[in-house]
C-alpha cells in the first residue's frame, strides 16, 4: 500500500508520515528540496529560484519520487506526493498560515515575521511552479480521501483519523 501525505510548507506533513510509517512498519519517502539545496551549497529559496527557471529539476525530483514510491509498502510526504504517485491514500495536511509560520520559526531558528515572510513565498513559488510545470493547482483539495488540520488535532490525533481512514477505504 501506498500512502501519499500532502501538504503546504509547515503544516505538519512529515511529522504525521513519520508516526504512520513507524505505526505501521513502511518506508518513508521524504526527499526534500532543502536536502537538495544543501548538496548545491545554495539556500532552499535560491534552489527554488534556480527550480523556476529549469522545470527539468521538477522533473528529475519527481521521477526520484515515483522511482521509490514504486517499491510500495511507504508512506510518502511531500508537496506533490498526491498528483505523483500511485496512491491507496491521498491524505491533505493542512494549518492556519500563523501556525505553519510559528512551527518553521521553532524548527529553522527565525524570528516569527521572517517564518511568514519565508512561508508565504514557498507556499506562491511552488504553487506557481507546479501549475506551470504540471498543471497542478497545490490548493485544489479535490484529489484527496480526507483533509486534516494540522492546527487544531496533535500528531496522534491525526494518526488515529488517517487509521481511521485506511479502515474505512478497506486498504
Amino acid at each position: 500500500m501506498i500512502i501519499a501525505i500532502s501538504g503546504l510548507t509547515g503544516s505538519g506533513k512529515n511529522t504525521l508520515g513519520e508516526l504512520l510509517a513507524k505505526k505501521l512498519g513502511y518506508m518513508l519517502v521524504c526527499p526534500t528540496f532543502k536536502d537538495l539545496a544543501a548538496k548545491e551549497g545554495i539556500s532552499l529559496m535560491e534552489f527554488q529560484k534556480k527550480a523556476l527557471k529549469d522545470p527539468d529539476i521538477d522533473r528529475k525530483f519527481d521521477a526520484l519520487l515515483k522511482e521509490q514510491a514504486a517499491k510500495g509498502n511507504c508512506v510518502v510526504t511531500t508537496w506533490l506526493g498526491a498528483w505523483m504517485v500511485n496512491a491507496d491514500i491521498r491524505i491533505q495536511v493542512f494549518a492556519p498560515l500563523e501556525t505553519r509560520a510559528k512551527r518553521i520559526a521553532e524548527r529553522d531558528g527565525m524570528t516569527l515575521t521572517g517564518a511568514m515572510k519565508h512561508v508565504k513565498a514557498r507556499d506562491d513559488d511552488n504553487r506557481k511552479r507546479y501549475l506551470k510545470v504540471y498543471g497542478i493547482d497545490i490548493y485544489d483539495d479535490s484529489n484527496f480521501d480526507a483533509c486534516l488540520n494540522a492546527g487544531i488535532y496533535t500528531p496522534e490525533k491525526l494518526l488515529g483519523i488517517v487509521q481511521s481512514v485506511i479502515e474505512t477505504k478497506g486498504c
